[in-house]
Order: structure tokens, then C-alpha cells, then sequence
């Protein structure tokens, strides 16, 4: 059965959030490149822009074919006697797809985007040291494979969002604005690609204590979390209506939710960091403001404003604690943040779903029309979710990042390194009139 058509006023509405989403992209690049150094901006500015390129190029050729949409055709197998939906079953380049104002159609929009978003948060994790053909290489391996395949069964009518049909938990996995699909597994990449990359060089002293490298501009840092405010109205807005059936009146709920989890999470950091160091810092403020937009995603439609605040809350600590963790304790080097920011604000948001949301009785089945559902046993459709994200979708992405090392080395040789790769891989720098700290400076 086809997904019910949308009023063309609902259409517009989807149309004019989708556009904001880019903006999401624009800020995250701005963010990672100012928490970088400023002999590799240029680098990161350029490395953002074919990430985008590169994701939106491959899931047009073949990512929309494996995710689908809602009541689409797609392959199933049976478990136990229950359907398993696993993988779309729609044509490449989306042939025979009307791009009409349609709520597939306007998925497909949304998608682009999302991928691309998806794709630039492992950026953070290999500033400085991650190659640009490396970079657009793994972006082809997300986009071609990895996110779409759990896209489907989040947001394509897949088994984790029958998990409500076949098993009666609650509505099945529900994640409204991508802290799963998106977030998640973008920042369970970062992780992959880190523990691939390893360390920049002098970020770990031959005690192996952590040495600090600060970002060159917070200015661009700043700019970015406001941008990514905007992108991220639009994200959790355009995704709600499209994935879960909200009306666009709740649009309103969503902004305001949205908006409240990123700022109680940046001043949550901001206290944290205060209270730890005798001042605010300003990487880690950042850090909290985005990722309270990540934990916000998954529940922004179903949760009341002064829940929005605890979840925002909830996750600027965690960001703030866990940066310190994986560098410290774990001896990972993710200079933006990224797998904390992303990853474990993003596993908060979607068991925040299971704690807090109220979900509608009526809401799109995994067929697109409207059916009714009680809210029992959802919390345990988020923590199948949270476990698929895990046990499959991180070995699956560590292993096709580590196969493609291999053939095409993700890190690049100490003297890029060294030069800066403005430099060594573009031959020019992005501040050419100004003066640029060398690391032998940045090391004394």
C-alpha cells in the first residue's frame, strides 16, 4: 500500500524544512574546523564540501534503491513465522520515483541531506590527520551501504520499526529526527575512524597523558552552533512529519523542544566546566549546545517542553564527561568531539524515547496508513535499537573502514603532518596574509 498523500499545504511546509537542513552541514563544517588547527582549515572546509558531494552523489545512485520508503516494496524473510523487512527492494538513480511534492519524493530531499550530515560528523574525529581521498572514500561506504540499510529499518517500514507489529512493543523503534540513522551512526564511525587513525602526533606524552591542542578559531566555532540550530529545526521537524506522521502544527512543540535541549545542554557544559576548571570552556560549551540538539532528535515531537530541558541537560553532561573519558581513560584522539557529541548524546536521545515520550495512539504503520498503538514495551524497542546500532552497525562500519585502510591508507604521512595538510595535500593555506603557529611552537 502507498503512503497517504500529503495536503499540499503540509508539502510546502516539508519543502521550506528540508532547505534549512543544509544549514546543519554548513555549521558542523564550521565547528570541526575551528576546533582544528589553522594550518589544516582549508583542508577541513574542502573536505566538508566533498563529503557532501560525495554522499548525496552515491545515495542517488544507490542508497535510496537499499532504504525506501514507508509502505514501499522491499525484501523481507521470516523469523519465527513474523516478516522481517530488511532491505528496500526500489530501482537506482530513482528511476520510476515521481520527485512531485509526494511524501516519498520529499523524503528523498530530506535523505540527501541527512546522509551528507551523517558523513561529515567522523570529520571531527580525524582533524589534522585524515587523508581527502580516504575521506570521500569512506563517505562512499556510508552512504552506499551502511546508512541506508539501517535507515530502512528505522524509517523505511525495516523490522526495528515493526518491532511493534510483530512483537507489541509499543510503536516499535521510533526515532523522530535521526539520533539513530544520523547521529549515531555517524558518531560510531568517528570511533571507527579514530581508532583507525590513531592520535595526532604530540597529543600523548610518553607517559601517555593527554597534551592539550586547542582549536584555532572559536569564533567559527560559535557561528557553527548557531547555524546548526536552524539546520536542526528543520531536521527534527521535516523528519517528524514524514517518518512518524506528525501534523505540521506540531512544528511549533518541536522548535521549542529543539531549542531548549541545546540550550540547557550548553549550560550544563558551560556549569561543568566551570566548576572543573575555574571557567567555562569554550570547545566543551560548544560541544554540550550541539549535542543536546542530538539528544533532542529522537523525541522532539512527544515530549513536553520542561522534558526537553532534562534530556538537554542529560546529554551536555554526558558530552562533557565522556570527552574527558575516551581521551583520557581510552586513549582516543577525537579533537571535535564527535563521538561524544554525536554517538553517546545520540544513545541518550533514543532511550530518552522509552523514558519520556508520550507517542500518539494513532501514528503511520510500517504499510503508511494510519493505525493504533499503545506505548507498552517501548522501551524495549529502544534498547533493540540501541543494541542493533552496537553489535551490528559499529563492527560493520570499524570493519569496512579498517578493509578500505588497506587499499587506500586513511591517515596521512608524518610530514603532512607535519607541513599542515593545507599544505601537503592542497598546496596553499587558508590564512595566506597571516602568521601560523608551527607545532614546534604549539609544543613547548
Amino acid at each position: 500500500m502507498p503512503a497517504p498523500a500529503l495536503p499540499e499545504t503540509t508539502s510546502i511546509l516539508c519543502v521550506f524544512l528540508i532547505l534549512l537542513v543544509p544549514l546543519a552541514v554548513a555549521g558542523l563544517a564550521l565547528i570541526n574546523t575551528g576546533l582544528g588547527r589553522s594550518h589544516g582549515a582549508a583542508h577541513m572546509m574542502l573536505a566538508s564540501l566533498c563529503v557532501f558531494a560525495v554522499a548525496g552523489g552515491v545515495y542517488f545512485l544507490c542508497g535510496f534503491a537499499w532504504q525506501g520508503y514507508i509502505g514501499m516494496p522491499a525484501h523481507s524473510v521470516a523469523v519465527s513465522g513474523k516478516p522481517w523487512n530488511w532491505i528496500g527492494a526500489q530501482p537506482f538513480l530513482l528511476l520510476h520515483l515521481e520527485l512531485n511534492g509526494s511524501a516519498s519524493s520529499l523524503a528523498v530531499m530530506l535523505q540527501i541531506f541527512s546522509v551528507a550530515l551523517a558523513a561529515l560528523i567522523p570529520l571531527g574525529a580525524g582533524i589534522d590527520r585524515w587523508r581527502l581521498a580516504a575521506i570521500c572514500s569512506s563517505t562512499a561506504l556510508l552512504a552506499g551501504w551502511t546508512y541506508p540499510v539501517f535507515a530502512h529499518w528505522v524509517w523505511g517500514g525495516g523490522w526495528l520499526a515493526q518491532l511493534g507489529v510483530n512483537y507489541g512493543l509499543g510503536h516499535g523503534f521510533v526515532d523522530a529526527g535521526g539520533a539513530s540513522s544520523i547521529q549515531v551512526l555517524g558518531g560510531l564511525t568517528a570511533l571507527a575512524i579514530a581508532w583507525i587513525l590513531g592520535p595526532r602526533r604530540g597529543k600523548y606524552s610518553t607517559e601517555g597523558m593527554p597534551n592539550a591542542i586547542p582549536g584555532h578559531n572559536a569564533v567559527l566555532v560559535m557561528l557553527g552552533c548557531l547555524l546548526v540550530l536552524m539546520g536542526w529545526l528543520g531536521l527534527n521537524s521535516a523528519g517528524a512529519i514524514l517518518f512518524t506522521g506528525s501534523q505540521p502544527g506540531q512544528t511549533v512543540l518541536i522548535a521549542i523542544n529543539t531549542t531548549l535541549a541545546a540550550a540547557s545542554a550548553g549550560m550544563a557544559a558551560a556549569l561543568i566546566t566551570r566548576l572543573q576548571f575555574g571557567r567555562p570552556d569554550v570547545s566543551l560549551t560548544a560541544n554540550g549546545w550541539v549535542s543536546g540538539l542530538v539528544a533532542s532528535s529522537a523525541a522532539c515531537a512527544f515530549i513536553a517542553p520542561v522534558e526537553a530541558v532534562l534530556i538537554g541537560i542529560v546529554g551536555g553532561a554526558l558530552t562533557t564527561l565522556s570527552v574527558e573519558w575516551f581521551e583520557l581513560r581510552l586513549g582516543v584522539d577525537d579533537p571535535g568531539g564527535a563521538i561524544s557529541v554525536h554517538a553517546v548524546s545520540g544513545l541518550w536521545g533514543l532511550l530518552a524515547v522509552g523514558l519520556f515520550a508520550d507517542l500518539p495512539t494513532r501514528v503511520l504503520n510500517v504499510a503508511g496508513a494510519p493505525a493504533e498503538r499503545g506505548n507498552a514495551g517501548q522501551w524495549l524497542a529502544q534498547v533493540v535499537g540501541i543494541a542493533t546500532l552496537l553489535g551490528f552497525v559499529f563492527p560493520l562500519t570499524y570493519g569496512l573502514n579498517l578493509a578500505l585502510n588497506l587499499v587506500c591508507p586513511h591517515r596521512v604521512v608524518a610530514e603532512g603532518e607535519r607541513q599542515g595538510l593545507d599544505l601537503y595535500e592542497l598546496g596553499a593555506g587558508a590564512y595566506p596574509e597571516f602568521v601560523t603557529h608551527t607545532e614546534e611552537f604549539t609544543q613547548r
